[in-house]
């Protein structure tokens, strides 16, 4: 069996023990190293190169987001997955914003944080289901372009590339997927915004949720 290698990025020890616990006891994962800053997060990262890292926002040294930009940019096949305490979405604009694929709330079951390993690893993108909520109705005051049938004007190229932005792959990774320059992609990014009225990563995760293209 593949196991599914995860890192840990919590600067709470007792915390990380249970974390630990919890997905070792899971025959298809395994937790291959912890950090306790998000210094040591990135530096771990690009030594083990763990499928995903599980990364608290509140981190010393190096604040979550901050690290999941870098993880993302000089680890393209780790995904990151935020766990945290905060509810409020500039927190989950943020982390989006820095190329995070998963945003789950610290009192979730802990079921919820594996459907969410596995999710993730697989390509998509996972959002707790309380701010899901959230993340629509933000979207839903967006005005957007419609066409004749109530759909927005989006070719099918420009829905194949919202698609792989919301699930949290960089243009440079969309661009090789697609056998596109990462230049392309922007343009195809820029088009789509633009058709939909929309301004920001963010607000394509909330397109994407509301069309049923993420898993939730």
């Amino acid at each position: 069996m593949t196991r599914l290698r995860v890192l840990l990025a919590e600067d709470h020890a007792i915390v990380r023990e249970g974390l630990r616990a919890l997905l070792e006891a899971q025959p298809d994962l395994e937790v291959v190293g912890e950090a306790a800053d998000g210094r040591e997060a990135l530096d771990a990262a690009k030594e083990l190169g763990p499928d995903v890292v599980v990364m608290d926002i509140s981190m010393p040294v190096l604040n979550g987001a901050r690290a999941t930009e870098a993880i993302r940019r000089d680890c393209p096949g780790t995904r990151v997955i935020a766990l945290t305490i905060h509810e409020d979405k500039g927190y989950l604009r943020q982390l989006i914003q820095a190329g995070a694929s998963g945003y789950l709330l610290k009192r979730a079951a802990s079921h919820d944080l594996i459907h969410a390993l596995h999710a993730v690893a697989a390509g998509g993108t996972y959002l707790d289901p309380t701010l899901a909520g959230d993340v629509l109705v933000g979207f839903a005051g967006k005005p957007a372009g419609r066409g004749p049938g109530g759909e927005a004007e989006l070719s099918e190229r420009e829905a194949e590339v919202v698609r792989l932005i919301a699930r949290g792959f960089s243009n440079k990774e969309i661009a090789a997927q697609l056998d596109l320059s990462s230049k392309t992609v922007e343009t195809y990014k820029a088009r789509s915004l633009e058709k939909l009225g929309l301004s920001s990563r963010s607000d394509l995760v909330g397109y994407a949720v509301q069309r049923g293209w993420l898993d939730v």
